[in-house]
């Protein structure tokens, strides 16, 4: 027989404690990501084309090979050329989330240069940097981010595309710096 008073003392089962807030769907940074990955790819490819195809009222090799050259950079045409294949494939990487780590370094290098191109004269336009400073930003970010779950690298046979982590976005992230760094040298 029980007694009331051991009835009294057990504990009443109680449900697991359960958060005020809601967590924030995965969904919803995916497709942030996807957004933030397509406009900045697209933006830059489109930048990468107008140094190599003058598209889209660009100078085209030679016209931005004369911009490189005034500039202090040797080789102008040939650093056209380099600049115009990094932003158009680094811009599309990062649009399709293709080999995304590798596509946001090679953007956020290219920003570098033209950060220290525009030197620290003004932040705002016309002849400020804060364009490429956003644009730098924004592709370190998926650099170290990663681009979201919406993204060919999701689809390739490569674990660490597919579970992107930190350290694989800061190792890209510094290759890029380091080019850039030895691309300003050259510079000089």
């Amino acid at each position: 027989m029980t007694s009331a008073s051991a009835t009294a003392t057990k504990a009443p089962a109680t449900a697991p404690a359960v958060s005020a807030t809601p967590a924030p769907s995965t969904a919803s940074y995916d497709t942030g990501l996807l957004l933030l990955r397509v406009v900045l790819g697209l933006t830059v490819a489109a930048h990468g084309v107008q140094k190599l195809f003058g598209w889209f009222g660009g100078g085209g090799i030679s016209g931005t090979g004369r911009f490189f050259t005034s500039v202090g950079y040797p080789a102008g045409d040939t650093m056209a050329a380099l600049a115009g294949l990094t932003e158009t494939l680094g811009g599309l990487g990062l649009a399709a989330g293709l080999l995304t780590p590798l596509a946001g370094a090679a953007v956020t290098g290219t920003m570098i240069n033209a950060l220290a191109v525009h030197g620290a004269g003004a932040f705002f336009a016309p002849k400020g940097m804060e364009y490429e400073l956003l644009l730098a930003a924004a592709a370190a970010a998926l650099t170290l981010t990663g681009p979201g779950r919406y993204a060919l690298d999701r689809a390739l046979p490569l674990p660490a595309l597919r579970t992107h982590r930190l350290s694989l976005g800061a190792s890209a992230l510094a290759l890029g710096v380091v080019l850039a760094g030895a691309t300003l040298l050259v510079r000089g």
